[in-house]
């Protein structure tokens, strides 16, 4: 059998002191001199030595773990988002636990679990914890951060999209390229996101002049969007331009106009939201407001950190703006018209 190579051997190798190991294969390196720590590092090259992390955390009581909470995924612009996540979190010598609850599962019920596995912070994205679980998570040490969403007057802290500029230039556009007959196709009832970009959408109509725009309600899901899109366009004076709560509802919305015989953009006009992969697709060429995720999730990460380091901090509110993407699914729009949120 292979002998386990421990920090014990590679003391012995390098002449050296267990815990000075230690202190190299950790954050305290600064205090060993630079020929020493070369020194500890050849020997555990030498000897093929990993340390070990959990034995670290046992050792120190400190966990490098963020745990990060979904719910209900059924857009695919959130495992876009949890790829995007773990990639940052890997490279910040950070390791993610990612805890999931179903359609029908209270997320606050999850918490048990999530405090049991000791993560250091709490990341929550498409589902929100309650005011009192995120008090609780606060009590126990653990800064949770909101991942597009938000609760007013809530306990975290949170990183959103500005929604609301989102859904203001989602108006302007189809005004501007002369479109008349506007509707909208909501997402799930009194979630954050979706009650701001409608809301923005609405609050820029009515500022132009336009009250006559039309409203269904969907699920942020393809086939909620299909049958809702399919149900504005069977009337007698059907919509010529959609916007979308999310992508994934606007693709669904563009097959229900083509199941019909209409065109995208020539008859119908569509915005989504968020600019996932697949709305780039030749199949759909989807003209969308796009979250900035990159910048989000750093955004998400600076707070998580300051609140590490000021735990009795502030609930903190950062809205990153979003931008159009122009591609071809809004009849009179050009590449030159692409603008910011």
């Amino acid at each position: 059998m292979t002998k386990h190579i421990t920090s014990i051997d590679v003391a012995r190798r390098a002449g050296v002191s267990q815990s000075t190991v230690s202190r190299v294969f950790s954050d305290k390196h600064p205090a060993v001199s630079a020929e020493t720590r070369q020194r500890v590092l050849t020997a555990a090259a030498d000897l093929g030595y990993r340390p070990n992390a959990i034995a670290r955390m046992m050792s120190t009581r400190r966990t490098h773990i963020v745990g990060i909470l979904m719910a209900n995924i059924t857009s695919p612009f959130y495992p876009y988002v949890l790829e995007k996540f773990l990639q940052r979190l890997q490279a910040l010598d950070r390791q993610a636990l990612v805890f999931t609850a179903s359609a029908h599962q209270d997320v606050d019920a999850l918490l048990p679990l999530v405090l049991q596995h000791q993560v250091a912070a709490l990341i929550v994205t498409s589902a929100t914890l309650s005011s009192e679980t995120a008090d609780e998570c606060a009590r126990s040490g653990v800064p949770v951060i909101l991942f597009n969403r938000y609760v007013r007057g809530g306990a975290a802290s949170a990183v959103c999209a500005d929604n609301v500029a989102g859904g203001r230039l989602a108006a302007d556009v189809l005004l501007d390229t002369g479109h008349r007959r506007l509707a909208y196709i909501a997402g799930t009832p009194d979630t954050s996101t979706n009650t701001d970009r409608e809301r923005g959408f609405a609050d820029r109509l009515a500022e132009r002049g336009d009250t006559s725009w039309r409203r269904a309600q969907a699920d942020y899901t393809y086939e909620t969007g299909f049958a809702a899109a399919h149900d504005l366009l069977a009337g007698s004076d059907p919509p010529d331009a959609l916007f979308c709560a999310n992508d994934i509802m606007a693709l669904g919305a563009l097959d229900a106009v083509r199941q019909i015989g209409a065109r995208v953009p020539e008859d119908v006009s569509i915005i989504g939201f968020d600019d996932i992969p697949m709305a780039g697709w030749g199949a759909y060429h989807l003209t969308t407001i796009r979250q900035e995720v990159d910048a989000m999730i750093a955004a998400t990460l600076d707070l998580l950190h300051a609140k590490l380091d000021q735990p009795d901090s502030p609930p903190v509110l950062r809205l990153i703006p979003g931008s159009l993407i122009v591609r071809g699914s809004v009849r009179g729009l050009d590449r030159t018209q692409e603008s910011g949120a």
